[in-house]
């Protein structure tokens, strides 16, 4: 029995959403607490006190401002696949990037999108246009959700909270609907790489999971970038810029300096698809002493050990332009590609591309230009590929969603949930 969202079931998941986006919470990346923003908590109240308005007695915030539920399976005990099926985990996180403004979010409604460029009303020279957002085409007559302009809009990840929200409120609702055991985890601090830092995957107890923190409708992704950051640390020295000929260092030079060397074609910005990049991203400083972060992201460990590599020389250089700087260079391991671990057991994603197909949805198989928690839940012990949210142009103010692929993720959800029982049985 697989769901279509009806008009109430829709009103419900455009409502949460739009609830969830009014919620600032911003992550801190320069922050170590966790969550890095305390604010993260004040969604998650709300969620544990919407899930036990929905049947969820279990739900629950720990300490780290993670949310966690279950919902039991509902298979009788004559069903073939009874006691069988997998338990199946849900997840989504609830922080919002932390380079772009997340408060007093605005959100611009346009129901049956006409197709054409979209102004923003919080900024007049901010406008959706056609010919950067190709996708919209494909959004034509459908619900479209947008900021003013001013704001991210947090689809990224709201839109993946409000479907799994909808998805358990259904569930609630039709116990006709057949499913096995099912485990529901909202995370923190995704966007700064820590979403998992206190994620306990034997207590969380998944046999296999699902991000829903994906853009394009029917794409499933079981790749992700290898990822690491470079923290390179200048030390200079300062004197009066009166006598400081021979004398001054600038570690504000040498910081310019490092991220000038770095090829133009090695940077997001000229690369696409299957391409490795170095991202420098942060800098901060002064004369005396300066950091910069830089990402260095590739599809597998040889080609992110080679642009490691190219970073390195860049440094090398610098410090021969440079000789009085000292120049210190430190990797953190962000996650590793999930592939690796997904290959191992392949039905996970298998099983999900099938699901796409029955709900009559074109499924692509798709390697992200990103992270996701399930990048590093997979070398945990938990495979969790990612589903489509429905998102788009994440991080800016350009950030939009359709409301319609919001739908389809939710019944994709379900979906999921019937071919697990099927293959079960």
């Amino acid at each position: 029995m697989s769901i279509t969202i009806g008009a109430a079931n829709r009103q419900q998941l455009l409502d949460r959403f739009l609830r969830y986006v009014a919620v600032d919470t911003q992550a801190d990346e320069n922050s170590t607490s966790s969550p890095s923003s305390e604010k993260q908590k004040d969604l998650a109240k709300i969620l544990v006190q919407e899930l036990k308005d929905l049947g969820c007695e279990d739900a629950a915030m720990d300490e780290w401002g993670y949310v966690f539920t279950t919902v039991e399976s509902n298979l009788p005990s004559g069903h073939p696949a009874a006691g069988k099926v997998p338990t199946i985990g849900f997840l989504a996180h609830m922080d919002t990037y932390f380079s772009t403004p997340g408060a007093n979010v605005k959100p611009q409604i346009l129901e049956n999108y006409d197709g054409s460029d979209i102004q923003l009303p919080g900024d007049s020279e901010q406008a959706l246009l056609t010919t950067e957002n190709p996708n919209l085409s494909l959004c034509v007559g459908h619900t479209v959700i947008t900021t003013d302009g001013t704001t991210l809009l947090g689809a990224d990840d709201k839109a993946g909270i409000a479907e799994i929200m909808t998805l358990v409120g259904y569930l609630k609702e039709n116990p006709d609907f057949l499913h096995g055991p099912i485990r529901i985890g909202f995370t923190t601090d995704e966007e700064i790489g820590r979403g998992t830092e206190h994620f306990d995957v034997e207590a969380f107890g998944a046999d296999y999971a699902y991000t829903l923190d994906g853009s394009d409708l029917g794409e499933i992704e079981d790749e992700t970038f290898c990822a690491d950051t470079a923290n390179v640390t200048i030390h200079g020295h300062d004197v009066h810029p009166g006598y400081a000929k021979d004398k001054l260092v600038n570690a504000m030079r040498v910081a310019a300096a490092i991220i000038e060397g770095i090829d133009e074609n090695f940077l997001p910005e000229t690369t696409e698809g299957r391409e490795p990049y170095l991202h420098p991203y942060v800098g901060k400083g002064d004369v005396t002493k300066a950091e910069l972060k830089v990402l260095a992201r590739a599809f597998s460990n040889e080609e992110l050990k080679e642009r490691e590599d190219a970073l390195r020389e860049v440094i090398a250089k610098v410090q021969q332009r440079f000789p009085g700087a000292k120049i210190e260079l430190s990797l953190d391991e962000s996650y590793r590609n999930m592939a690796y671990k997904i290959r191992e057991d392949p039905k996970v994603l298998d099983y999900a591309l099938e699901a796409v197909e029955r709900i009559g949805v074109t499924a692509k198989r798709q390697a992200i230009r990103g992270g996701t928690d399930g990048a590093r839940l997979s070398f945990m012990g938990l495979l969790t590929p990612n589903i489509w949210a429905g998102g788009q142009s994440f991080h800016s103010v350009h950030e939009w969603v359709s409301l319609e692929w919001m739908e389809k993720a939710v019944e994709v959800s379900a979906e999921i949930l019937s071919v697990w029982v099927d293959h079960s049985s």
